[in-house]
């Protein structure tokens, strides 16, 4: 018999991690070729691994809730082959596991790109600075997510070291920062280092709500807590700011109600508002490309790419964010497939991991409720998103050749929420404009 490893395939160009949920097959059990192992989760998707080959399972390597770097060695399957081999199948999708931290030599250096771009790796480092090292040397292995949230949230190696980690062999876990970084607080300990507290800073309990017994407690599903994680920590990094503007989408409704019945009998799927926005959208960053932007210390990290994350609410009743890629590139019809095949995926909960990586701006249609406006938060590592209300009749003042009359026009307002350490009301206020000034000279004409 011969061993085949089986590890943590990369599944797409920024996940650096996984959650291993569940095992399908325990030790002792036969496994086809191509029959699900286990299910793993980054952000949001769960993703099946299947095994490559015919085998029985011999050993699994870690426990379910365990967050495993790409690359690792998860289980060894005994297949058919020689006696004694160990047999390391090589596949394009693996990435090579870190081992160890480097060391830091020198005390200063200049801060190198970051390795987070998009699909097309098109981006334009803005005002670089240079910043001091963190001379402390890492003793025990890091994640690059980790690592990434770490740099994000100026969490020095030395708080890093001291944060008691969850994982296997005491690593620090995603969740482990994140609850660090709710409660951050230190004191100094009787050997010099410094002790940090990862316990709830609220000390309500079940317990406190057992006076009259009408209450219920709900324990949050793993997506909500991804959600609550990324909500609180949006507002810890970003100063918020968020404008609003009226538009009069007459044109843009009037051209829709027209076509839609002859665009689904000729494309076979419906044409909604939202690639109508998301066009408006990549124009409007096209003339304003600094909202296109993410944040990395000091710097300004500029996309030469448009990757549109439109948010998508679940019939969990929970939130996902699939994103169109090189959206710069697609006509309306393009835009139009692209959006109803992401949110038909995510609905039927069948995204991959890499459908809600990269994006670069973020659209949520908060009128699909009948609200009327929001104040959304931003997607970090974006630094805008913006919310389009319910279109609403209303009369209105038009200018015309004969003078100003009243009519009823078809009115939407719009929102956005951004970064005001990057974003000022200038760019944000011009920018949001710019979207609305699209949506309001829609041609009503053209063909589809």
């Amino acid at each position: 018999m011969a061993l085949v490893d089986i590890v943590m395939p990369r599944m797409g160009e920024s996940i650096h991690e996984a959650t291993i949920l569940e095992w399908n097959k325990q030790p002792g059990d036969h496994v086809e070729e191509d029959e699900t192992i286990c299910l793993t989760q980054t952000d949001k998707v769960d993703s099946e691994i299947p095994s490559h080959v015919e085998g029985t399972l011999k050993e699994i390597l870690f426990p379910e809730g365990e967050v495993v770097a790409v690359g690792t060695v998860i289980a060894r399957i005994d297949v058919e082959g020689a006696e004694g081999e160990q047999a390391t199948p090589t596949t394009a999708n693996v990435a090579p596991v870190e081992t160890k931290a480097p060391a830091v030599t020198s005390t200063a250096t200049t801060t190198a790109t970051p390795s987070t771009a998009g699909s097309n790796g098109n981006v334009a480092v803005v005002q670089p600075v240079a910043a001091a090292a963190d001379v402390s040397v890492a003793t025990r292995f890091y994640s690059p997510l980790v690592k990434s949230i770490a740099k994000t949230e100026q969490i020095s190696m030395t708080e890093l070291e001291a944060l008691a980690g969850s994982g296997a062999n005491g690593r620090v876990t995603k969740k482990d920062i994140l609850g660090y970084l709710q409660n951050r607080s230190s004191a100094p300990t009787s050997n010099g280092k410094t002790a940090v507290s990862t316990k709830p800073a609220s000390k309500q309990s079940a317990s406190s709500f057992s006076g009259s017994g009408d209450v219920e407690i709900i324990e949050m599903d793993r997506m909500r807590k991804l959600i609550a994680d990324h909500m609180v920590r949006s507002k810890q990094t970003s100063p918020h700011v968020t404008s609003f503007v009226e538009a009069d989408v007459t044109n843009l409704v009037n051209w829709r109600n027209k076509v839609k019945g002859e665009y689904q009998q000729k494309y076979g799927e419906k044409i909604t508002f939202t690639p109508l926005f998301v066009e408006a959208v990549v124009k409007a960053i096209k003339d304003f490309p600094l909202v296109n932007v993410s944040v990395d210390g000091d710097k300004i990290i500029k996309k030469n790419f448009i990757n549109i994350g439109i948010a998508t609410a679940l019939p969990s009743g929970n939130l996902i964010v699939p994103v169109i890629k090189n959206a710069e590139f697609m006509n309306l019809h393009g835009l139009a497939k692209s959006a109803n095949d992401l949110i038909d995926r995510a609905r039927k909960n069948k995204l991959k991991p890499d459908d809600i990586q990269n994006g670069t701006f973020t659209v949520t249609n908060v009128g699909t409720f009948g609200n009327l406006s929001g104040t959304p938060i931003i997607n970090q590592p974006q630094v805008a998103i913006l919310a389009t209300g319910a279109i609403k009749k209303k009369p209105a003042v038009l200018e015309t050749e004969y003078g100003d009359v009243i009519a009823v026009r078809q009115m939407m307002m719009m929102s956005l929420s951004y970064d005001h350490r990057v974003v000022d009301g200038f760019l944000g206020g011009s920018f949001l404009r710019k979207v609305a000034d699209y949506l309001e000279q829609f041609d009503d004409t053209q063909t589809i």
